[in-house]
This record gives C-alpha cells, structure tokens and sequence, in this order.
C-alpha cells in the first residue's frame, strides 16, 4: 500500500461530520418592540440622525471637552487591561484553532550497535557493528473530528474572542460617557462656586448693614444674627466646593490615566453648548441589539451552544491517527536512496465504558451553562431598554424643567433686588429681604443643577443608544 502519507491525512481532515450542537436561535420577547412613546417621552423626530453613525468627535461639539476624551482613550487603564483581554482570547482561539489540524513532526535518528556480546573478562568480544539510520515526518494522536467536539471547542472560543471584543467596546463607549460626565459635573461646580461667592459679597454687605444700624439703634441684634447667619453659609458653601471641586478633578484625572493641562479643564458650564441635542427618539427597540453589551451577551450565548456540542461530541468514540513517512538505511549514504522508503500508519479509537457520569454531567453542565447563558442575554437587553427608556423619559420633561428654573431663578433675582431696596429704604423688614436672598440663592443653584441634568442627559441617551464607537 503505497498511498502518500500527506494525501491520506488530507483526506482525513475534510472527513465531514456531524455537528451535535445546538442552532443558535435569538431569544425574542423580553423587551417591547419599540421604545416608549408618549406621555413624558418626546414626540418623534423625523429628521434626526442614527446614534450609531455620529461618532464621538462630531457629538461633542467643545473643543477642551474632545481633547480630554481623546487623551482619556489613550491613556486610560482600564481600557488598556480591556484591550490586553482581547488579545489574549484571540490568542486563545488560535491555540484551540490549531487542534483541527495534525501536528506535523520531523525526527532523524542514528543507532550504532555492536553485535557480538560482553567477554567474561570484561572486555568487548568482536563482532559485526551494526549502523541504522532513519530520517521521518509524520503526525502523532491526530484526532479525526468525527463528531464536531474539537470544531465546537473552536468555535466556543472564537465566540468568547467576539465577546471580548464587544467587551473591549463597551468599555470604549462607557469610558467616553464617563469622562464626559465627570468633565461636565466639573464645569457644573465651578459654576456653583461662582454663585457662592457672589452671593457671598451680597451677604458680607448686608451684614455691614444690619450691624451698621444696629450701632446706631435701629435695628435689633436679631437682624444681625440673621445676616451673620446667612453670611457664614455661604462661607461654608465655598470651602465645601472648593473641596468638591478638587475631587471632581481627581475623578477626572483618574479617568483620563495621565495629568491634565489647565487649558482642558472647562471654566463653567453656562448656557453653552457642549453637545449635539438632535438625537432620535422615534426608535425601535431593535437598534438595542447593535449595542456591544448585547452582542457580548449573544457570542457567550453561542460558545455556549459550542460547548454542548462538545461534550455531546464526547460521549462517542475518540479515533485518532499517528502515522509516518520516511526512510531507513545501514548506510548514512543509503538514507535518501532507492528502497529506502518506510512508513506506518496506525488508527485508533477509545471510548470510555465506564466513568461514572462524568460525560454525562459535562452535557448537564453545558446545557445548564446555556440557560444561564440566555437569561443573562435577555437581562442584559432589558437593562439597555431600561436604560434608553430612563433617558427618553427625561428628556422629554428636561427642557419644561430648564425652562422653569431659568424663570424662576429670574424672578427670584429680582424680588430679592426689589426686596434689598425696600428694606433699606425702611418698607419692609429684614425678615423679608432675608428670605428673598435666600430664595434668590436656591434658585441659582437649581438652575445650574438642572442644566447639568440636561447635558448629562444627552451623553446617557448617546451612549445608551450605542454611540461613540468612531
């Protein structure tokens, strides 16, 4: 039988066998088939762009804002270890890759013998030396994949490579979102800190005032307890963001993974605008599928299906193949010459009789591994509709509650100018331009928390959507 070796494995490799695992079907059901319309959530916008196509540096319009975010994606470490991850799975896939394909080995060998035996003497008697030399290649143990274990261990682990690059993603568009909100929440507390001392300096001369009169007997040390009060609240309210402040910077910082220059960080967050506000709300729910933390979910779902395959695989017989071809002569001259050839060829198959279950509980432990495998897909589908769904909700009642604040922040201005011209002017008391002050101050806090509500509000509802991947 003088077929060639490297024909006879070809042929074994493409043997086709049948696959044990299960067809992966997507789950359907567990969220609605759209996104919330109605009520709270904003009407439909015909003319809005798809999220997924607005990369992360035309969505954020601030030029210190992108800057920051860009030396977040280069230095930030969690991302680094998210990206070692997925070269690690990739190289994990090749390792398991390779066991589809017969290792080919090469071995050459010298053997030289004497054929006479030992003297009583001790010494050597004499005889014919014998030389042997051999020159192969040929594989060893190859598995022929009859039953799909090795191609579904493959494509368990070509799934787990996909899941890790979703990974990778994910933690891409989460970081973008992160950096963002901690930047903005920055711009947000300056902005408090300036309100604070502003209105501390209107504090400081009330305070004078009240004391003023209060020396010449006309008002009571009431009164000047009251504006101390008032005055030393403020006081508070600065060290207090002073320190928050510094915070912020250092989450910040920790964020980007590398020191930020003064000229990124923001001055305030005022009216402008630091994002785009023309995003989609008329969706259906199936744009959630394109979201990274769902595919992961799906790919771990079908390396599961792999892995019964596998272990179905493995309740029927393992056959494998060791062969060899080479050359064999007494002479080293004669190695490669006419004649000269070998070569074995040796199949084997194994199947365990007994092992207790074993085999069995792999398969129980599969399809149990499967099932958890599909409630954490459609788990992780409902929290991005929740997701999508919280930020819909708000967005559509931010812009009534912005409005609002900006009106009454207004208002509360200048009842507490009118009421600080009457009280000294003698028409009210203190009590009243007091409490006007107060509410005036309230009020300008509310409005930058409420417009720090709205442009985090945008960056939830672009990354729960999916943006922020170009």
């Amino acid at each position: 039988m003088k077929m060639p070796l490297l024909a006879l494995l070809a042929g074994a490799s493409l043997l086709a066998g049948c696959n044990l695992a299960p067809e992966h079907v997507r789950p359907e059901g567990a969220i609605p088939a759209a996104l919330p319309q109605g009520g709270v959530y904003p009407p439909a916008a015909t003319d809005a762009p798809d999220v997924s196509t607005i990369g992360w540096r035309d969505f954020f319009v601030d030029p210190k804002l992108r800057d920051t975010i860009a030396l977040g994606l280069e230095n930030n470490r969690d991302l680094r270890i998210a990206a070692a991850n997925v070269l690690q799975a990739r190289a994990q896939y090749r390792v398991q890759r390779a066991d589809q394909l017969p290792t080919v080995r090469i071995g050459a060998s010298a053997t030289v013998a004497n054929a006479a035996g030992a003297t009583a003497s001790g010494g050597t008697a004499g005889g014919d030396t014998v030389e042997t030399y051999s020159a192969n290649v040929g594989v060893s143990a190859f598995e022929l994949d009859l039953f799909g274990r090795v191609r579904n261990l493959s494509r368990a682990a070509l799934e787990q490579y996909f899941a890790t690059e979703e990974a990778q993603r994910a933690a891409r568009i989460s970081l973008i979102a992160e950096i963002a909100s901690a930047w903005l929440t920055l711009a947000s507390d300056q902005d408090q800190l300036a309100i604070a001392r502003d209105t501390l300096e209107s504090y400081r001369q009330s305070l004078e005032l009240t004391r003023a009169q209060f020396r010449i007997g006309t008002s009571s040390e009431l009164a000047v307890r009251q504006a101390d009060t008032l005055y030393q609240g403020a006081r508070n309210d600065i060290a207090s963001l002073q320190t928050q402040i510094a915070r912020d910077q250092n989450a910040l910082q920790l964020l980007v993974g590398a020191p930020l220059a003064p000229a990124l960080l923001p001055q305030g967050l005022g009216e402008e605008v630091h994002t785009l506000s023309d995003l989609p709300a008329n969706l259906s729910s199936a744009v959630l599928l394109r979201r990274p933390d769902v595919l992961q979910a799906e790919h771990q779902l079908i390396a599961q299906n792999a892995n019964i395959g596998a272990a179905r695989a493995a309740m029927f017989p393992t056959i494998s193949l060791t062969a060899s071809l080479g050359t064999i002569s007494t002479a080293l001259s004669g190695l490669f010459g006419s004649g000269s050839e070998s070569w074995s060829a040796g199949p084997s198959a194994s199947l365990p009789i007994f092992d207790f279950g074993r085999r069995k509980g792999n398969v129980h432990y599969a399809e149990a591994s499967q099932k958890a495998a599909i409630a954490t897909y459609e788990r992780t589908l409902q929290t991005a509709f929740r997701e999508v769904a919280d930020a819909l909700a708000l967005r559509g009642t931010i812009g009534e509650q912005l409005a609002a604040q900006n009106a009454r922040a207004e208002s509360a201005q200048i009842a507490a100018r009118i009421s600080d011209t009457r009280f000294r002017t003698g028409v009210d008391s203190f009590l009243t331009s007091l409490d006007a002050q107060r509410t005036a101050y309230a009020a300008r806090q509310q409005l930058v928390t409420a417009r720090l509500t709205h442009a985090a509000n945008l960056v939830e509802l672009y990354r729960a959507l999916g943006g922020g991947l170009t």
